[in-house]
């Protein structure tokens, strides 16, 4: 298999009104003393001036460093074609084969045909592919090669991965620009994303997975999160708030359009929003608009998929009308006293719990969708609402990546003093969104707080209060954070936001008057001093300890290595015809596709039920069944070749239980190999394992399989066409 081996803030003033209160405008730096109009705004365009060089060199830095590494870890530049090809793993090399296939095809029109009428990702069918797959990234990609002059400069994998590299730029772009908004200093910017970069291995994979779809959205999002994080500042003039909310509806619609799971990332977002709607902490007129564009947004990407029924049956959909059905329904829900308010808040919750369920079971149920059913037997499982036998839950359930979060994770963050800064700044801006919360409760009139000063209370007493772009963020990294805790591969949303959060924590005046007043050495000068002076400390910091060991990661130099698997590229491309099928598991068939243009059976795109059906039939040669059994069911998918990898038939990877041949056997209902308990109701298998006894050539083997190609780790076998025996059986093992 693959190896890599050794080569050779200013104060705003609350004014309430309509349901929500107007602040002050807060600039991008503190005002200096009064020194004439003129030094100030010389102050301000020097700051802004040098501040944006900073955060363009910062993300110039990152791509650069990120894109060295890859070429370190892979020696890219010096290895053949087929093995760069190899290198795009698992799903990564499906999506870089329809870039491939758009530049090979004769005309761009028989590009966009061949994807819209697709009949080689998966064999006996004919599938659109940009209504399935979110490749129009690789769509907009390959003809911008074609268009631009750089043909004979640049090659096409170097103009896809170089464009990829060059988001990370925007990424950490967009991570400097909020927190430099929500501290009020370029200074955190710096810091959040000297963070990122030294907490790469939790903050980004881009470097061993170029063209995974997160790589594509995660700059998008971030881009959308400092838009939001601007259009929450108040009184903004009306021409920055328009060009803010096309800011936010282009990134919203960009980062939609490149990921699959765009609308789970951005249901929970907006739960967050939810939460501070309800508990009057944002605007509401503001809240309404980001509800609106999150689904236009999404709405605008369905039409673009040619109406994929599967974004029109998301949560996000049904919850966020129900959010403005169950406002406009219950229009004095803040107003009254703490019992009045907490009653009327809870109905609120109920009503827009149920409007949701509701709306989204008719959507379903009216487009007959099963597209994502998968994904809540796995939340099922996962939760603990009962133990189950389905194969795709258990899939998901068996894999490290949708597993909790491990504990080294926070040992690495707290290499960094990230965790410790974040653990600091998250304590005190809760304690002070609980004080607000529960005020604003209690209050008759709602009002939206600063949270740089003091806000006067109803009775005149002094009470603390919080900017609605600080409450965003906070709510932001509080629910991703807990989406993170529960399944590992969506730290990814959250730890790039965590260094935002306590970059600019650390640099703000509200987190360090806080708790300069309760040690009681509470003074302006003070404050100013310690929000300059520990992000600067912090970062000589970071910079003595890990300047040695980027300089070391750097120099270090390796190459791809996986003779094996090249050696099944080239023998399938010598020795196949090219109408040939090919089964085998997902990971592996997606770079037979890229590598040599064969049509599969299944593919690693696991968002389809006809797809899983068809990947759990393949994966039935893992299973114990007779082979005339397998033999029907890979011929009912039309399969010339079947590959078998003894890393799964023999795996050791996983744990009893969750080995991919006992997930079969108990999906089949069959008792697992090896010591151990079994789950009650599992019967012994009647056949042999058959990935084990098709090597021993027997004659019921050998009738309907011929092995035409071995090495270390791949056997390929060809099935003979016309064999006379039983119908074909479900993947289960009952006959049709």
């Amino acid at each position: 298999m693959m190896s890599i081996r050794q080569r050779k803030g200013v104060r705003a003033t609350d004014v309430s009104g309509d349901g929500a209160a107007q602040q002050e405008d807060v600039a991008l730096e503190p005002k200096l003393p009064s020194e004439g109009c003129t030094s100030r705004r010389l102050w301000k365009i020097l700051s802004f001036t040098v501040g944006g060089a900073v955060a363009l060199c910062a993300g110039l830095l990152t791509s650069v460093y990120l894109a060295t590494l890859h070429e370190n870890d892979l020696w890219f530049s010096n290895i053949k074609e087929v093995e760069r090809e190899i290198s795009f793993r698992t799903e990564c090399g499906l999506y870089y084969s329809y870039y491939k296939q758009m530049l090979q095809a004769p005309s761009l029109v028989h590009g966009f045909r061949g994807l819209m009428y697709d009949n080689k990702t998966e064999s006996m069918r004919t599938i659109n592919l940009l209504q399935r797959m979110n490749i129009y990234q690789e769509v907009f990609l390959s003809v911008l090669y074609r268009a631009l002059p750089v043909q004979k400069y640049l090659e096409p994998v170097y103009f896809y991965i170089y464009t990829l590299f060059g988001l990370q730029a925007v990424y950490v772009a967009a991570l400097y620009t909020t927190s430099w908004l929500l501290s009020g200093t370029w200074l955190s910017g710096l810091l959040a994303a000297f963070w990122y970069v030294t907490n790469r291995t939790d903050t980004t994979r881009v470097e061993f997975t170029i063209p995974l779809r997160e790589n594509w959205a995660l700059p998008f999002f971030a881009v959308q999160v400092a838009a939001i994080t601007y259009f929450l500042r108040p009184n903004l003039r009306p021409v920055a708030e328009r060009l803010t909310l096309l800011t936010i509806f282009m990134s919203t619609f960009v980062f939609s359009l490149t990921w699959q799971f765009n609308q789970f990332t951005m249901l929970v977002q907006a739960l967050g929003l939810f939460a501070l709607d309800s508990l009057d902490m944002l605007p509401a007129a503001k809240a309404t608009w980001l509800y609106s564009i999150q689904v236009t947004a999404l709405l605008l990407v369905c039409a673009l998929q040619f109406f994929n029924s599967m974004i029109l049956g998301s949560l996000l959909i049904s919850f966020n009308l129900s959010v403005l059905i169950a406002r406009k329904l219950q229009k004095n829900l803040k107003t009254g006293n703490f019992l009045n308010r907490l009653g009327k808040l809870l109905l609120h919750l109920l009503v827009v719990l149920c409007l949701t369920l509701f709306l989204n079971n008719i959507i379903k149920k009216t487009l007959n969708l099963k597209s994502d059913e998968h994904i809540f037997k796995f939340l099922k499982a996962k939760f603990g609402f009962g133990a189950t036998r389905d194969f795709d839950a258990n899939l998901y359930l068996c894999e490290e990546a949708f597993g909790l979060l491990p504990w080294d994770t926070f040992g690495r963050l707290s290499d960094t003093l990230l965790l410790h800064a974040y653990v600091l700044v998250l304590g005190v801006t809760a304690t002070t969104a609980l004080a607000v919360a529960l005020r604003h409760l209690s209050s008759h009139v709602s009002a939206v707080l600063s949270s740089d000063s003091p806000a006067q209370g109803p009775t005149g007493r002094c009470a603390v209060s919080l900017r609605p772009d600080i409450a965003y963020n906070l709510t932001h990294t509080v629910v991703f954070g807990a989406l993170a805790l529960s399944t590992m591969r969506m730290k990814y949303l959250w730890t790039p936001h965590v260094c935002v959060f306590a970059a600019s924590g650390l640099c703000s005046p509200g987190v360090w008057g806080s708790l300069l007043k309760v040690a009681r050495l509470h003074t302006p000068a003070r404050v100013c001093v310690v929000r300059h002076a520990v992000p600067m400390l912090m970062l000589l910091c970071l910079g003595c300890k890990f300047w040695p060991g980027v300089m070391d990661e750097l120099s270090e130099l390796r190459e791809f290595y996986d003779p094996d698997t090249v050696e099944l590229m080239h023998w399938i491309n010598s020795n196949t015809p090219r109408t040939a099928v090919f089964a085998g598991s997902m990971q592996l068939l997606a770079g037979v596709k890229l590598c040599t243009g064969r049509t599969l059976t299944n593919h690693p795109h696991y968002e389809d039920s006809g797809l899983r059906a068809r990947t759990r039939a393949v994966y039935q040669v893992y299973a114990r069944r007779p082979p005339e059994e397998v033999h029907a069911l890979l011929r009912a998918l039309g399969t010339d070749f079947v590959i078998l990898e003894d890393s799964i038939c023999f795996e050791r990877r996983h744990r009893r239980g969750c080995r991919l041949r006992d997930l079969l056997d108990v999906a089949n209902g069959h008792m697992m190999d090896g010591p151990g308990e079994n789950e009650a109701g599992l019967q012994p298998a009647g056949h042999p394992r058959f990935c084990e006894e098709i090597r021993r050539g027997l004659p019921a083997y050998s009738a309907l399989f011929t092995r035409v190609f071995q090495n270390k780790t791949f056997h390929v076998y060809r099935l003979q066409k016309e064999v006379a025996g039983p119908p074909a059986p479900s993947p289960s093992g009952q006959t049709r």
